[in-house]
């Protein structure tokens, strides 16, 4: 490569990016970015997960206790007294 390669624009300009790309402070924040984005993606995870969980144990809850339109029957067997 002559020296007057490197005094054209794009060559210029893929140095100048190759070396801030390659400098210790932005791959610094680019590996806390990455740790904090992946910390933020299992932390939403875990707050879906548990929302559907909640949402499951609120269904079984409701048809255990017989929510409104649900017959007073369990399995076939009437849970009032006396019957």
């Amino acid at each position: 490569m002559d020296f007057e390669d490197l005094l054209e624009p794009e060559v210029a300009a893929a140095a100048a990016i190759t070396a801030v790309v390659a400098s210790p402070q932005v791959r610094n924040v680019l590996r806390r970015g990455a740790v904090y984005g992946l910390a933020g993606l299992l932390m939403a995870g875990d707050a879906i997960s548990s929302f559907s969980k909640g949402v499951g144990r609120g269904i079984q809850s409701a048809t255990a206790n017989g929510a409104p339109g649900v017959s007073g029957t369990r399995d076939g067997v009437s849970e009032e007294p006396g019957r």
